[in-house]
C-alpha cells in the first residue's frame, strides 16, 4: 500500500517477505491459561485470525483450530494501520478490517478462545485501516482514494453491525487516516491522518453526540507537531491524555507527542511535546494498563522505545530495546491487562515477539519471536 511503502521506504526496510514458519515456545509445565492473543492476518484473498493461549508465564500457544476465518480479504502484503483489529469489552467479540474487500468482520469469541463468524458488512467506504469501538458504538476509517472516511456503525447483541445513518464524515484523499480511536468515556474520537510523507499532517478530533454522529472539535482538523502522525492511545488513567507517534521524520528523528483533549474534543499540546524518540519511524504505541509506561515501536529501527509517563502526560526516555530476530517488520504492540507482559506483531516473517514488563524496563522471553498461524502480512492485535 502506498503509505506503508513511504514508511518502509524510510528505512530502507523493502524487502522480499521472508518465507517459512518456526515453531514457537510451549508454555512451562503447568502454567495456566489466562487471556488469549488475537491477530489479525490480512490474508489475500480470504482473511484469517490467528489465536494463541497466553499463559502466565507470558508463553503464546496456538489454540486449536487456528487460523479461524473471517470471511473477508486481505492484502496480502504489509499494510500500514493501527487499531485493526478490536476486541468489545464485554469480551464476547472481536472486530476485524478486511482491507482488499472494503469490510469489517464481526466474530464470536467462544469459551475456550476459539472464534466463530458473526457477520461480515461493508465498511461503507473503501480499505478500512482502522476500527474504534465503545459498547454498542463502532468507528471505521476507510483511506481508500475517493471514499476516505469515518463511518458509523451500532453492534447488536447478536455480533451484527448496522451503520448510523447520518455518521459519514468525508476526508480528503490525501489524508491516508492510519488510526481512529474512541475516548475511555465514549464522549469523544479522534483519528491520526498520516498524509502524504513529506507533510502536512493533522489529527481530527470531534465530541460525539448521544445518537452517535460526530461534531467537529473547534480547530479541526489540528496540524501535527511533526510529519506523519501515526499510532496513538489514550491514558487509562488520566482519560483526557492523548499520547500520538510521529513516524515520518527521518532516520534518528522520530518522537511522540502528547495531547490534552478538551471536552469539546478539542486538542491542546502539553508543554514539552513533542517527546524525543531518538528512533526511526515510531509508528505504533502501547500503554500500561496503570498508564506509567508508554512503549513506542519503531519499525524503521527495529525497537522499542521506552518512557516514564508522567502525572501530567509529560514524558522521560528510558531507553530502546531491539528485537530479536531476522526480517522483524514490528507492527501493533499491546501490553496484557495484567501489565506483566508487552506483545508486538510482525509484519515481515509473520511472528509475535514477546516481552516481559517490570515498570519501563522489558526482557524479550525464550523462544520469542512465535509464529502467527496462518500469517501473511498480519497487523492488528488484541491480548485479553
Amino acid at each position: 500500500m502506498h503509505r506503508f511503502s513511504r514508511l518502509l521506504g524510510l528505512a530502507g526496510l523493502l524487502a522480499t517477505l521472508v518465507a517459512g514458519v518456526i515453531a514457537g515456545p510451549v508454555a512451562a509445565a503447568g502454567s495456566p491459561t489466562v487471556g488469549h492473543v488475537y491477530v489479525n492476518n490480512n490474508s489475500a484473498g480470504h482473511n484469517a485470525i490467528a489465536g494463541f493461549d497466553r499463559h502466565a508465564d507470558g508463553s503464546l500457544t496456538p489454540i486449536v483450530g487456528s487460523p479461524f476465518d473471517a470471511g473477508g480479504a486481505g492484502t496480502g502484503a504489509p499494510f500500514g494501520s493501527a487499531g485493526g483489529l478490536q476486541e468489545t469489552a464485554d469480551g464476547r467479540y472481536l472486530l476485524a478490517t478486511d482491507p482488499a474487500s472494503n469490510e469489517i468482520s464481526v466474530l464470536r469469541i467462544k469459551p475456550d478462545g476459539g472464534l466463530q463468524l458473526s457477520d461480515v458488512a461493508s465498511s461503507n467506504g473503501t480499505t478500512p485501516s482502522s476500527i474504534a469501538v465503545h459498547g454498542s458504538l463502532v468507528y471505521v476509517a476507510n483511506d481508500g482514494a475517493g471514499s476516505s472516511n469515518y463511518t458509523g456503525f451500532r453492534l447488536n447483541a447478536g455480533g451484527h453491525l448496522s451503520p448510523i445513518p447520518g455518521s459519514t464524515f468525508a476526508l480528503p484523499d490525501n489524508a491516508l487516516p492510519g488510526h481512529v480511536l474512541i475516548s475511555p468515556d465514549g464522549r469523544r474520537l479522534v483519528g491520526t491522518r498520516v498524509g502524504p510523507s513529506a507533510g502536512p499532517s493533522f489529527l481530527d478530533a470531534f465530541a460525539i453526540g448521544r445518537d452517535g454522529r460526530l461534531t467537529a472539535a473547534p480547530g479541526s482538523p489540528f496540524a501535527a507537531q511533526r510529519i506523519g502522525p501515526f499510532g496513538s492511545t489514550f491514558s487509562p488513567i488520566h482519560g483526557d491524555q492523548l499520547f500520538v507517534s510521529n513516524a515520518h521524520d527521518g532516520a534518528g528523528a522520530g518522537s511522540v507527542s502528547v495531547y490534552d483533549v478538551g471536552a469539546d474534543g478539542a486538542l491542546t499540546a502539553i508543554t514539552g511535546s513533542p517527546f524525543a524518540d531518538l528512533q526511526t519511524a515510531p509508528c505504533w504505541v502501547a500503554i500500561s494498563p496503570n498508564g506509567g509506561a508508554l512503549f513506542a515501536i519503531n519499525t524503521g529501527s527495529g525497537s522499542i522505545s521506552r518512557y516514564g509517563v508522567a502525572a501530567n502526560g509529560a514524558l522521560t526516555l528510558a531507553g530502546s530495546t531491539a528485537l530479536n530476530g531476522t526480517g522483524l517488520r514490528a507492527f501493533d504492540a499491546t501490553v496484557s491487562p495484567d501489565g506483566g507482559y508487552l506483545y508486538v506483531v510482525d509484519a515481515g516473517v509473520a511472528k509475535v515477539s514477546a516481552f516481559s514488563v517490570d515498570g519501563t524496563t522489558i526482557t524479550e522471553l525464550g523462544g520469542s519471536p512465535v509464529a502467527i498461524p496462518g500469517g501473511a502480512a498480519p497487523f492488528g492485535m488484541v491480548v485479553d
